[in-house]
């Protein structure tokens, strides 16, 4: 494989998850509409965040590790389905777990087709 789709492969699931936990981020702002004190609010935000905190733990492992961002990703999204299911539109799904998906086979793709976990080396 060309060392451009390695360098690609190594840094496009990485990428997508953090802007996926970035995603994420933007609903835990709701918690700032509406009445309540400044330290409910906080505590609120971190209530919500607490997906991203495990996206973020599950990231750093993943980051040497591509077999655990290959299982872990697609298992969170089986996970989501299975808790939304009946709550949400059929859309609510697609949007948060699609993206799960995709980023654990792209995990698996550069574990399989690049055979390392390490970055490649810059030519």
């Amino acid at each position: 494989m060309a060392d451009a789709g390695k360098k690609a492969l190594f840094w496009v699931p990485r990428m997508l998850t953090v802007l996926y936990i970035a995603f994420l981020a933007l609903f835990a702002m709701d918690v700032f509409e509406g009445p309540g004190s400044i330290i409910n609010k906080l505590l609120g935000l971190l209530i919500h965040l607490i997906p991203n905190f495990a996206l973020i733990a599950a990231l750093v492992i993943a980051w040497k590790r591509e077999w655990v961002g290959a299982v872990f990703f697609p298992v969170l999204g089986v996970a989501y389905i299975v808790w939304s299911w009946g709550r949400f539109d059929w859309r609510a799904p697609l949007f948060i777990s699609g993206p799960l998906f995709l980023i654990g086979l792209l995990f698996l793709l550069g574990k399989v087709l690049t055979g390392h976990h390490r970055e490649p080396a810059a030519s």
